[in-house]
């Protein structure tokens, strides 16, 4: 997974990344500027990788914004990272904010 973190945080260094319509207005609900995001998606880590996801491979990664857990979900494609959406884990869905409850 580390080949693919350094392959995103190239794709954001070099500005090439697309913010998706939904994870735009998810942003904005949440007060998420696209600084914050940036600095989550470099600092923060893959805790799961959807390799046959289509059409580009996708991740969710964990980061922290303001000192909050955020996850944010990117599609890693040939030549842009796609984010998808961003939003802060629940007890409902997640243990910890590395940790996906099993479903009942």
């Amino acid at each position: 997974m580390n080949r693919s973190r350094d392959r995103i945080i190239r794709l954001v260094d070099q500005d090439s990344v697309i913010i998706s319509y939904h994870a735009r207005v998810r942003m904005f609900e949440r007060n998420i500027s696209t600084d914050d995001l940036f600095l989550a998606i470099r600092v923060g880590e893959i805790i799961e990788s959807y390799r046959d996801d289509e059409p580009c491979p996708s991740a969710l990664m964990l980061g922290f914004i303001r000192d909050h857990a955020y996850h944010v979900v990117l599609g890693i494609c040939d030549d842009h990272l796609r984010v998808i959406t961003a939003y802060m884990p629940d007890d409902e869905h997640w243990i910890d904010a590395r940790t996906r409850r099993e479903k009942e």
